[in-house]
């Protein structure tokens, strides 16, 4: 064997063995001691600037999987509040249209009475039409007896001061008294501070 073949044999030696040693046992991110595992696979002797970056690239990679679980937990528990905001949207909604179809009973159960004297009265004006009026005049204060028990206040009778936040002065007359209410076109309507309906009324001014 010449020369040139035992120097090739070597060099073919020398490649075989690293191909081998990339093809099996690299280190991971768990390796107690890189730079024995990297000695144990086939690169004997790194210096310190390549053993640095080794390092480094472990570390990055073990940062990725670190980030890569925190990600996948983050996307179960996002999923888990949108379900559970979605229940909550759902039985508050339940809720408010159990609240308004209760509400709405309980107004239609009131105005029942006040329907059947509203019956009565025009029966009794078919026979006597003089009793038509004392019958509607009943039916009325039943109405504002059920308006209060919901909560409405009616508002803008003659002789009451004129206040802007619950009447509307459709015209304004000569009278004695500055800003009184001197006739009544439509009652008003409040409830608590919030105004319903506004009163619509002619509103007396001294000359």
């Amino acid at each position: 064997m010449t020369q040139d073949d035992h120097t090739n044999e070597k060099q073919q030696e020398t490649q075989n063995k690293t191909a081998n040693a990339v093809d099996t046992d690299l280190p991971t991110a768990e390796t107690d001691n890189l730079e024995e595992d990297l000695e144990a696979a086939g690169f004997p002797g790194m210096d310190e600037g390549m053993l640095a970056q080794v390092q480094e690239m472990m570390g990055k990679l073990e940062r990725a999987e670190e980030l890569e679980k925190e990600n996948a937990e983050l996307k179960h528990r996002l999923g888990r509040l949108a379900a559970d905001f979605e229940s909550y949207r759902r039985r508050t909604q339940e809720d408010v249209d159990a609240a308004q179809g209760q509400g709405m009973a309980k107004a239609a159960e009131a105005l029942m009475p006040v329907y059947d004297d509203i019956d009565r009265a025009l029966s009794m004006g078919q026979e006597d039409p003089a009793r038509l009026i004392p019958g509607l005049q009943a039916v009325q204060n039943k109405v504002l007896l059920v308006f209060q028990g919901l909560g409405l206040e009616a508002t803008g009778r003659e002789g009451e001061a004129f206040d802007p936040r619950w009447h509307e002065a459709v015209q304004v007359v000569p009278a004695d008294q500055d800003d009184v209410i001197v006739q009544v076109y439509q009652l008003g309507f409040r409830m608590g501070e919030r105004s319903v309906r506004p009163a619509r009324v002619v509103v007396g001014k001294k000359q």
